[in-house]
């Protein structure tokens, strides 16, 4: 094997190793919906079982959606995701007005946004990436329902 060959595959190795953490990226779903399609052009062992653990457990639909595309493209047998209904986190409702509440009286929904994002960036981000265009008028809407003291 010559020393091109063994540099291939320890670029392949650097490759994957970061898709991995990229797929994991709580923080980020674009990140992971990026993983998600490189890892698609990788026809390995390794990429389908991050691909089916996409699959199986990201938060948000986009992600879920383009594992299964990549997946069904490898030849793989999957079933298409369903879109989750209900909190993607379990007490969001609370969190979000706990945030709210934490915030001087008179403050914009702007505000409100940006610690939400800098508190919790994880249901930030999952809920951007699942709501998509309608993220912000989900958002504005919970910020507007009167808070119960």
């Amino acid at each position: 094997m010559s020393n091109h060959n063994v540099e291939d595959v320890n670029e392949q190795a650097n490759v994957f190793e970061e898709l991995k953490k990229a797929v994991n990226r709580k923080a980020s779903w674009r990140d992971r919906l990026n993983a998600v399609n490189e890892l698609g052009q990788l026809d390995t062992d390794p990429a389908i079982k991050l691909l089916q653990h996409a699959l199986s457990g990201d938060p948000v639909f986009q992600v879920r959606e383009a594992a299964y595309r990549n997946l069904k493209k490898l030849g793989e047998p999957v079933q298409m995701p369903a879109k989750t209904k209900g909190e993607l986190f379990k007490g969001t409702n609370k969190i979000l007005l706990r945030i709210k509440k934490s915030l001087p009286e008179g403050h914009t929904f702007e505000e409100f946004k940006e610690k939400l994002q800098k508190t919790r960036s994880d249901i930030y981000d999952t809920y951007e990436g699942d709501k998509g265009d309608e993220f912000n008028g989900w958002l504005k809407a919970i910020w507007e329902a009167p808070s119960r003291k």
